[in-house]
Order: C-alpha cells, then structure tokens, then sequence
C-alpha cells in the first residue's frame, strides 16, 4: 500500500498543527511554508480535514487552522483511511468481509493470510502513532542534534 501524496501533505498539515499551541490558529500560508506543501492544494486539504472533524477553521484577524483533538488522541491510521481508505497491501483483504472482494480464488487462496498479516502490520504501526509521539520524536531528535554541538 503506497500513501498519496494527498494523504502525505494531510499528515503534514496536521503534524504542523500538533507541533503548535492548540488554541493559538495558525493560517493557512505558515503551514504551507513550514510544510512545504503547495497553498491551492492545502486548501483543499484543510477543508476536507475539516469536513472530517479533524481540524477546526477560525475566520477573522489572527484566524487560521487549529486541531480539534489533542495531539495524543489522533493517530496517523486515522488520518490515512480517511484521505486513502483502508489500509491493505490488496483490494481482497481491504473490506471487512470477504464478500467484499471480487476475487474468485479467496476462499481458497494461498495469500489471504500473508496479505491479512502484512495488512494487520502496518495499520498496527499506523494506529500505535499519534501526532504527539511524531512531535516528541522531532524534539528528541533536535535536543539530539543540539547536544552534538556542546562540548
């Protein structure tokens, strides 16, 4: 299973958001630059996260984008089925039933099992990452950087 490109500028979004203070807005154009995500596309994004309830907009001087939830309540495996759908490595071990597939071997496929499994791996992954564990790992990772440089 790829992530779009879409769902990766969401991620992003709301990584920027999570990194900041959740009452203070942040427009538009200061996630755009942060993130390096083109402003027309952002829009979009901003306006169907928050049709999805993940982000809210606030309108007027100082307005912008802020999360609805806390930072530790939302997981990436969230924000992915909402942009991209389920996550599945194949379309026969994506739905919730097996009716859902097309695949007149499923019943009997050697497969099912190993895509079931790395199916399970990787929304396991996903699920098990809020964006305040993204953030944290940044911090980490620059007071790593930082204490490099101190002698």
């Amino acid at each position: 299973m790829s992530v779009s490109q879409k769902c990766q500028y969401a991620l992003r979004a709301l990584f920027e958001l999570a990194k900041r203070d959740t009452e203070i807005p942040t427009a538009m154009s200061q996630i755009a630059e942060a993130q390096v995500i083109p402003p027309k596309f952002l829009e979009l994004i901003l306006s169907e996260l928050r049709q999805g309830g993940f982000v809210e907009s606030r309108r007027g001087r100082g307005g912008g984008y802020v999360l609805r939830d806390r930072p530790e309540e939302l997981t990436v495996g969230m924000i992915i089925r909402f942009v991209d759908g389920p996550v599945a490595p194949v379309k026969c071990v994506a739905g919730d039933s097996p009716s859902d597939t097309m695949c007149v071997l499923y019943a009997n496929c050697a497969f099912v099992d190993m895509w079931s499994r790395a199916r399970d791996a990787v929304a396991s992954v996903y699920d098990n990452t809020t964006f305040q564990d993204l953030v944290d790992r940044e911090r980490m990772g620059a007071e790593a950087k930082a204490n490099m440089y101190c002698i």
